[in-house]
């Protein structure tokens, strides 16, 4: 492994180093450390209660930890708040997906938007031309996130009519507003039907290709498998295994973990 801060194309974009979550005495994640590279697809599984979605609140800056560091893009972000870190471009989604239920599809790509501080300001002071401009911009990335996402057929649709799998499909275009490097995705194909889970696996890999790196939690260890090529799995706060995918889930303690076999 590098070091975090070593120079050239091998410095990872987020490095995880001994980061433990203690609450009441009771260890949520305990220890973990992994890196990611620019552009890498890493996956992180467990049974529930594993502490993946803490680990993930840490990282993002939802919780703080109570030992460890974050690293992204080479600086250290373990204090920072989670609108520095999404302004870093790490960003993340939630295992339940947070639209904003009475605004449209394409209202909630739009609020999502970068809202930089004294920007209310900049804009009584900008004149109604540049404001207009900023506004034709957004409005174009918006339809071009909504085509990618195959959600302009439902834009005008208020975000609380849509299906799970539409929902999860919103929150996935509301992180793309933000124009990040590295996305964080909790549970994407819970209560999602299969026709969809194989849609928002497609859209993952062209964002992964196009150059957002992702760290995907998933109950599913196939479909992860089907998504990533290296796999973490953590057991009651700790990391299990990690290495290659078919390695990790051929792990007779993994098969434990997961109650007699992976199906």
């Amino acid at each position: 492994m590098s070091h975090p801060h070593a120079p050239g194309a091998t410095e990872p974009l987020l490095a995880v180093d001994r980061v433990s979550c203690v609450y009441d005495g009771f260890k949520a994640v305990d220890t973990v450390s992994f890196t990611l590279q620019p552009r890498e697809m890493l996956g992180i599984a467990g049974t529930n209660g594993a502490g993946k979605s803490t680990l993930f609140a840490a990282i993002a800056g939802q919780q703080t930890a109570s030992a460890g560091t974050i690293a992204f893009a080479g600086q250290l972000i373990s204090r920072l708040e989670p609108y520095q870190r999404a302004r870093l471009g790490l960003v993340r989604t939630f295992q339940v997906p947070r639209e904003f239920k009475s605004l449209t599809v394409r209202e909630n790509l739009l609020a999502s938007a970068p809202n930089f501080e004294g920007e209310q300001l900049f804009a009584a002071l900008m004149n109604t031309r540049a404001r207009q401009a900023r506004e034709q911009d957004l409005n174009a990335k918006a339809d071009e996130i909504l085509t990618f996402l195959n959600l302009t057929k439902v834009c005008d649709v208020p975000a609380r009519n849509l299906s799970g799998g539409q929902k999860k499909l919103v929150e996935l275009g509301r992180v793309l507003m933000l124009e990040p490097r590295c996305i964080l995705l909790d549970e994407p194909f819970a209560g999602v039907n299969p026709v969809l889970v194989e849609q928002l696996s497609e859209h993952i890999v062209a964002l992964n290709q196009k150059g957002i790196a992702f760290v995907v939690i998933e109950h599913h260890l196939q479909a992860l498998k089907a998504l990533t090529k290296r796999l973490i799995v953590m057991d009651r706060g700790l990391i299990l295994a990690q290495g290659d995918s078919q390695t990790v889930l051929d792990d007779p303690r993994v098969q434990v973990a997961y109650m007699g076999g992976v199906t």
